[in-house]
């Protein structure tokens, strides 16, 4: 069976996940060390916030399998993909699968309201004040404070999902789903007899 390599990932999509990986990790570890580390801590919610304006910017105007149109689909269509999870054998989605592409949607919308919360809570000490605070209710700046904190534990379950599903999809489903996000190329042996899943559904 011949090896192919297929053009999955641009560039500029490749960028914002290590990015955004970056940005992420090291904005949730300055949160667990106190108030020193907290102006840091801000500047990485600061470059999350950026990267979340390009992903949906990116996700109308990038390439197609950027585009949120090419991976958002109905639970029909999730369903069926769920379905095909038992096998072995990868059915090479062409970009997100079904069900990542909601998982993206999920994680993107933790972030934002993480971000959002961050720039509002006050949590009385002078320092770890958002720099929106100000501008809400102190009952705001509460809520905040506590939606932070609770968010937090969100995003890091759904990171050790992300995770678990690399995992998965390696050792399980037998394909890597970590080197076409550096490299930008899939390489496959030719097509799987079980055929090709594409967002509308299975192909073959």
């Amino acid at each position: 069976m011949t090896k192919q390599n297929e053009q999955i990932w641009d560039p500029a999509l490749r960028a914002f996940h290590w990015a955004l990986a970056v940005a992420v990790i090291g904005g949730w570890l300055l949160g667990q060390f106190g108030p020193l580390q907290m102006t840091l801590h801000f500047w990485a919610g600061y470059a999350v916030a950026a990267l979340i304006v390009f992903r949906l910017l990116w996700g109308v105007v990038g390439p197609r399998n950027a585009r949120f149109t090419s991976f958002l689909r109905g639970p029909g269509t999730v369903i069926a993909y769920v379905r095909t999870l038992p096998a072995r054998t990868s059915v090479h989605p062409k970009g997100h699968n079904p069900l990542g592409g909601w998982s993206i949607v999920a994680m993107l919308a933790v972030l934002a309201a993480q971000v959002a919360t961050g720039l509002i809570l006050d949590p009385e000490d002078y320092i770890n004040t958002g720099p929106l605070a100000g501008m809400v209710s102190a009952d705001w700046n509460r809520w905040a404070l506590g939606m932070h904190h609770t968010l937090a534990v969100v995003l890091l379950a759904l990171v050790v999902l992300h995770v678990a599903a690399i995992l998965f999809y390696r050792f399980w489903k037998r394909e890597d789903l970590v080197t076409p996000m550096i490299t930008g190329q899939r390489r496959q042996a030719g097509r799987s007899r079980k055929g090709r899943f594409t967002a509308h559904g299975r192909t073959g």
